[in-house]
């Protein structure tokens, strides 16, 4: 009996530590993913270093917007969609990211999680529905389905890039 409770104890830590219990789905109040089969429309955004072309966007609510991203630049960018206070989180993500050496100035290592003691896990990978890495050269799609009027922001993440003006105005507007 005595030995049950902290064993019993044990496994509920271990259960709560888990990676299903540590990463729940994320949702977003302004959208959700989508197919690039249910896209309405699509929007070409040319990634330069430290540029988006366009500056802002226009999109209506209810919306599906399939986003061609290129890379035309000689650094590793994102394009990210959210509100100022999800760029600023998601920049402390990227940050621990670029000090892990996961993130480099033109792509992203494959970490060995044995070497990565003491670090979370749970936050060294880069998989938000939001958000997509582009490689120098590269060009990648990113589709979301945009559910309610709203301002928002368009942005690339990695250390230095958001304050150095790579961001954009995205306004979605209400269905008329």
């Amino acid at each position: 009996m005595f030995l049950r409770k902290p064993l019993l104890l044990a496994a509920c830590l271990l259960a709560l530590n888990s990676p299903a219990w540590a990463s729940p789905a994320q949702t977003f109040d302004f959208g959700r993913p989508a197919t690039a089969d249910k896209a309405d429309r699509s929007i070409e955004v040319v990634m330069g270093d430290m540029s988006f072309t366009p500056k802002a966007l226009d999109i209506k609510a209810g919306e599906t917007v399939r986003f061609v991203l290129v890379n035309k630049g000689q650094l590793l960018h994102e394009l990210n969609l959210g509100d100022a206070a999800m760029h600023a989180k998601h920049q402390q993500e990227m940050l621990k990211m670029q000090q892990s050496g996961m993130l480099t100035p033109t792509g992203m290592k494959e970490m060995d999680h044995g070497s990565m003691a003491g670090m979370d896990h749970g936050m060294m990978k880069h998989d938000d529905p939001n958000s997509v890495l582009v490689e120098p050269g590269k060009t990648a799609e990113l589709t979301w389905t945009f559910t309610k009027a709203t301002s928002l922001e368009f942005a690339c993440n990695i250390p230095g890039h958001y304050q150095a003006g790579m961001v954009g105005k995205l306004t979605v507007g209400a269905v008329e």
